[in-house]
């Protein structure tokens, strides 16, 4: 293992010793097995390869000030994946088998868990993708389930800022009845234009509206969004929106704090009715928006004059990161700890 600057390390893949693989076929799993190897090989005619059967996950795992191995909602992350099989019809993983490959790939690599003070984690990535060969649109029988992981750094390198986003109404980001509450390859990659152009345009990323009636908020890139007023945590609710573990654990977290929370179609009109407001999800936690810029209407909805993240914004970061690091009692039982 290399010397790992744990402090100043991005948000990108770097090489662990191990991954963890599983496969699928004759309609049973097998046995989860270690791999040293980065590589997989597969048939040319492998359905993820040309009908997008695949699906992933992201969660993390963190190393607390007493030493101890903590990862965040093991349980949510694998229900959401069984959600995507039957979405887009692959053989469903089952829970215990997600979790107790989830806890073999970090037991197996936990020298690269960064150290509590470097404010970075373990980034752990479970995918699942068809691999029998075959021509016709139609679900696989095989499948591989793997599971890798890779220390990142802290998302926000300057501390915890708000960024600038734009709504485009050029884009879609997912149909109403499409694949939007799955987390599927092809949902990313129908962003990746919009996104570019949003980044070459100043902003930090897309603000997308309703794919029907471009009247409704849907998402803030790959993240869900929330809006802070009148001691409320509001958040849209859609059927094209993609159930962030994070916005579930911040809206229970909201509850504690003595908030109102609100789940319900959110009118993009309404953004100028909210003193603060977020994207979030696994990466970041919550990026605090500075102001999202609607170019059609010309017009700007600003949450932070000064640049800095509201008050709110920053108590619910603080008490979701308090929880993982296990700074904090976790009294909702989201946090498995390594023995």
């Amino acid at each position: 293992m290399e010397q790992i600057d744990w402090n100043n390390i991005g948000f990108g893949y770097i090489k662990t010793d191990y991954n963890i693989r599983c496969s699928y076929s004759n309609g049973s799993w097998g046995e989860l097995e270690a791999s040293t190897s980065e590589h997989i090989t597969l048939h040319m005619a492998a359905t993820c390869l040309h009908y997008g059967q695949e699906a992933f996950e992201g969660l993390k795992a963190f190393r607390g000030k007493d030493g101890k191995i903590r990862i965040f909602r093991i349980d949510e992350n694998a229900k959401r994946l069984q959600s995507t099989c039957d979405g887009i019809m692959m053989a469903k993983l089952p829970l215990d088998l997600f979790e107790a490959a989830v806890l073999k790939a970090v037991k197996m690599n936990e020298h690269f868990v960064p150290p509590y003070e470097s404010g970075a984690s373990l980034y752990i990535r479970p995918f699942l993708f068809g691999t029998s060969a075959q021509v016709g649109v139609k679900a696989a029988t095989e499948y591989q389930f793997m599971v890798f992981v890779t220390p990142v750094g802290a998302y926000f390198k300057g501390g915890f800022q708000t960024t600038p986003f734009v709504i485009m109404r050029e884009f879609d980001r997912s149909a109403p009845l499409g694949t939007g509450i799955y987390k599927v390859g092809g949902n990313y990659a129908a962003s990746l234009v919009a996104g570019n152009k949003a980044h070459e345009m100043g902003y930090s990323n897309v603000f997308y509206l309703d794919a029907k009636e471009k009247k409704y908020i849907d998402e803030c890139g790959a993240a869900n969004f929330f809006g802070i007023k009148n001691n409320t945590y509001v958040t849209p609710e859609s059927s094209s929106i993609l159930p962030s573990i994070t916005n579930k654990s911040l809206m229970v977290l909201a509850v504690d704090m003595g908030m109102q929370v609100e789940q319900r179609p959110v009118l993009v009109e309404e953004l100028s009715t909210f003193d603060e407001a977020g994207a979030c999800g696994t990466a970041a936690v919550i990026s605090p928006i500075q102001r999202i810029d609607d170019i059609d209407e010309n017009k700007s909805y600003i949450f932070s004059p000064d640049g800095k993240p509201g008050e709110i914004c920053e108590k619910l970061y603080k008490k979701l990161q308090a929880i993982q690091y296990g700074d904090e009692p976790d009294t909702h039982g989201w946090v498995t700890v390594l023995d």
